[in-house]
């Protein structure tokens, strides 16, 4: 099922190996993971300049694999290119971000009430698996860990819905916004506050009640702008 695979594909928790050099076989995969996770919380501050020798020296690995995961998480949307100053990490204006959260929460909005119509009994038994592992993430302030599944539940509930062209869309901007949906839960009220919204999207989605469920996501992403507008 779609949302097997998103569980599937989730990214590993981050422990002290992120210090250590890379030696996972697939390491392509393994350095975009490690860049997006270093962009996701900071490390690489927006508008950062990376410098390709310094950072491959810290991960363990050459230019070229190094240059090739740039370039994907340039498609991603967190990087940019440059002929001049070479990869440096996305800086987003207060309007850009405003304005893709109000395009997401309409394509969640209507996600809402496809996947209450769409998605099977095992569909929504995955997904509510992963939201109770969130939870347990929550509980154990394992920040990172708690953000990836936090996304891969937005991403399951779009698969779910039956939509690809809907998946397809949202998950090009749900990629260009880890950094600043990140920043969201930098306050424990915040964090809480999110949770919250996420025990009421599981609720009604396991209600099938697809209206309130709209409902739901597309307030959840109003209150993201509200979580992380000063921060930005």
């Amino acid at each position: 099922m779609a949302v097997r695979a998103i569980a599937a594909a989730l990214d590993d928790p981050l422990d002290d190996a992120q210090r250590r050099p890379i030696v996972r076989h697939n390491l392509h995969d393994a350095i975009v993971s490690r860049v997006r996770d270093m962009i996701i919380e900071g490390t690489l501050a927006p508008g950062a300049r990376i410098h390709e020798g310094h950072l491959g020296q810290e991960l363990g690995v050459s230019r070229t694999p190094l240059r090739e995961a740039l370039k994907y998480l340039a498609s991603e949307g967190l990087l940019e290119l440059s002929p001049g100053r070479g990869a440096v990490v996305r800086k987003f204006l207060a309007k850009d971000v405003k304005d893709s959260l109000i395009v997401l929460a309409n394509l969640e909005s209507l996600a809402g009430e496809l996947v209450c119509k769409n998605a099977s009994d095992e569909d929504i038994a995955q997904i509510r698996k992963m939201h109770d592992e969130m939870l347990r993430h929550y509980a154990a302030r394992d920040r990172l860990v708690y953000f990836k599944l936090n996304q891969s539940i937005h991403s399951a509930i779009l698969r779910a819905s039956g939509n690809s062209a809907l998946a397809d869309v949202h998950g090009v901007l749900q990629a260009r916004l880890r950094r600043i949906r990140y920043i969201g839960n930098e306050s424990a009220e915040k964090w809480a506050a999110a949770v919250a919204d996420h025990e009421e999207m599981i609720a009604a989605l396991e209600e099938r009640n697809g209206k309130r469920l709209a409902k739901i996501l597309a307030a959840h992403m109003d209150r993201t702008w509200d979580r992380v507008r000063d921060s930005i």
